[in-house]
């Protein structure tokens, strides 16, 4: 616990400073992030990032996440849209099963690909929040690391009944129910003091659904973790695991704002 609540203050002193920047420093750290997180990914799978198929799986997302200003920077300079390089990507990795003879397989190539989609829609949307509008940023980082908190003091505290024990053993209803208490309460107070201009009842709501899809991101990555049998995604963040371990529960809740139109 003491190495936990170390790491975490660590990583929240570096981390916000590139929140408050935002910009190009934010982006470039975000890049640097997935850049990690889909090492990790692929390493959960026997594959390394620094190969043939790694390093197109890492072209892909980094076009991607292009947010748009680079994105209409890169096509006026090449007339390729960021999809078309993801497309590329795809044909690749699909030739590159053919070049080995099958050492790196269809299978292989699959799990690259929706990798790059996992890892790359959230923080894709990460970014553009942040050219949004910085508090809807604080927002979301602030529902998932209430939920989290919320979710493991109130699990020690009183939770009984197992969420999933197939999947989390660690998870309780009781829990899982306390994260979202946790994530409105400390929505509604943020509202308070910086006004996010939507309706009590709006925000109260999309608060509940972000604090649920981030409990759901959290087992997502649980379910990874336990089909490939790896207790953390990475080592990078002692006491936390890896950036994956960190940023799972992001990687739900920023495209969810966004496909709700809340941001």
């Amino acid at each position: 616990m003491k190495q936990r609540i170390i790491t975490g203050l660590v990583a929240f002193a570096l981390f916000m400073p590139f929140v408050l920047i935002g910009g190009a420093a934010f982006t470039l750290l975000i890049y640097a992030v997935a850049t990690i997180a889909l090492q990790e990914l692929l390493k959960m799978k026997g594959r390394t990032l620094w190969s043939i198929p790694g390093l197109i799986s890492l072209a892909a997302l980094f076009a991607f996440m292009m947010p748009a200003e680079w994105a209409a920077k890169v096509f006026e300079i090449t007339g390729y849209m960021k999809v078309e390089f993801a497309f590329m990507a795809v044909i690749l990795l699909l030739i590159h099963t053919v070049v080995v003879k099958n050492s790196f397989t269809f299978d292989d190539a699959a799990f690259a690909i929706l990798g790059v989609l996992y890892i790359g829609i959230g923080f894709l949307y990460l970014i553009e929040t942040r050219d949004v509008h910085l508090a809807f940023l604080v927002y979301a980082l602030l529902v998932v690391w209430s939920t989290d908190s919320g979710a493991y003091f109130t699990g020690r505290k009183i939770g009984k009944r197992k969420l999933w024990p197939e999947i989390s053993p660690n998870k309780t209803v009781e829990g899982f129910l306390g994260g979202i208490v946790w994530a409105i309460a400390v929505a509604l107070i943020f509202n308070y003091f910086v006004d996010l201009e939507k309706p009590i009842i709006l925000l109260v709501l999309v608060t509940i659904l972000a604090s649920i899809f981030g409990q759901m991101g959290d087992l997502v990555e649980s379910a990874l973790k336990r089909h490939f049998n790896v207790k953390d995604s990475g080592t990078i963040l002692p006491g936390h695991g890896g950036m994956l371990d960190r940023f799972d529960s992001i990687l739900f809740v920023m495209p969810l704002l966004h496909f709700l139109h809340f941001i």
